[in-house]
């Protein structure tokens, strides 16, 4: 789904609406694709943009099915001023339907990671090259998206060891060490590290201890990857987190802070629903009060 359009804010307002009369609170990640989108995806059948036409291996998941990733459109250097205003215009509206927040999504091999490594990032101007360059794009897109919320109501999300969508980098340790240190200057609501990538270490580079970007970090961090609720309270205790971000749990069972509170049982996770498109799998996995 995306937050472009009057009419995608419209429906969002709903969503927000909805959340807030129950008491809750949401906040809306913002991401673009990068090379990892499809043409068949886009307006005009146009070849999805990345920093430099390198073409990952993998698929992308389309309207038809999985296809192989194509061979993308590095984008010119006067077409990233458009990028950042693209998510400032998404942060805006999300400020507009109804949002408690935003999180900005760096991670998973997307866009802005992209821009990050040197294995998909080989650009030869101010976005290319040192990683002070490579990750001149998202810090560009921290402070547009900041001037819309208020750094207080903005999250960012990294995943340093992640080979999701084919990324890698020389140096992780380096380059994640350098990022967080940066970002530090923008006082964020939270740091959102994705553990995903330990299970395989050195596939999307030099395997690095991820408690070093906890110890960098000045404000609240929040991990995720393969968390139950002993080991999030552990990790907490421990302090390895202040926040434990939960996924594929919250996909199968939409009452799971009740479900931790009263030590219930979890809903089986199917997980091939998670890309059908329906409401198999999104909307139809039971809450205890219907069990």
């Amino acid at each position: 789904p995306g937050i472009y359009n009057e009419l995608q804010k419209a429906g969002w307002q709903k969503i927000t609406d909805a959340v807030h009369a129950k008491g809750g609170h949401i906040f809306l990640q913002l991401w673009h694709c990068g090379r990892v989108s499809h043409s068949s995806m886009q307006a005009d059948g146009v070849l999805p943009v990345a920093p430099s036409a390198i073409r990952p291996d993998g698929e992308a998941m389309t309207y038809e099915g999985p296809k192989p990733f194509e061979t993308p459109r590095a984008l010119e250097l006067d077409e990233i001023p458009g990028i950042i205003e693209q998510y400032r215009h998404a942060a805006q509206f999300a400020l507009e339907s109804g949002f408690d927040g935003v999180e900005i999504h760096s991670a998973n091999g997307y866009l802005l990671d992209q821009f990050l490594r040197d294995g998909s990032n080989q650009r030869h101007d101010a976005y290319g090259g040192s990683m002070e360059n490579r990750a001149r794009l998202l810090m560009e897109v921290v402070e547009a998206v900041v001037g819309v919320w208020g750094s207080d109501r903005v999250g960012l999300r990294l995943s340093p060891l992640q080979p999701f969508n084919d990324i890698k980098d020389s140096n992780p340790e380096a380059l994640f060490s350098y990022v967080v240190e940066r970002l530090n200057t923008y006082d964020l609501a939270y740091l959102h590290i994705t553990e995903m990538g330990r299970e395989a270490p050195g596939v999307a580079g030099p395997a690095f201890d991820l408690r070093k970007l906890r110890k960098i970090w000045k404000g609240l961090y929040m991990t995720n990857f393969g968390y139950d609720k002993a080991r999030a309270n552990d990790a907490i205790a421990n302090d390895e987190a202040d926040l434990i971000a939960f996924g594929v749990l919250f996909i199968a069972n939409p009452d799971l802070p009740e479900r931790f509170a009263q030590n219930a049982p979890l809903n089986p996770v199917d997980e091939s629903t998670f890309y059908g498109g329906d409401e198999h799998g999104y909307t139809d996995y039971p809450f205890l009060s219907e069990e």
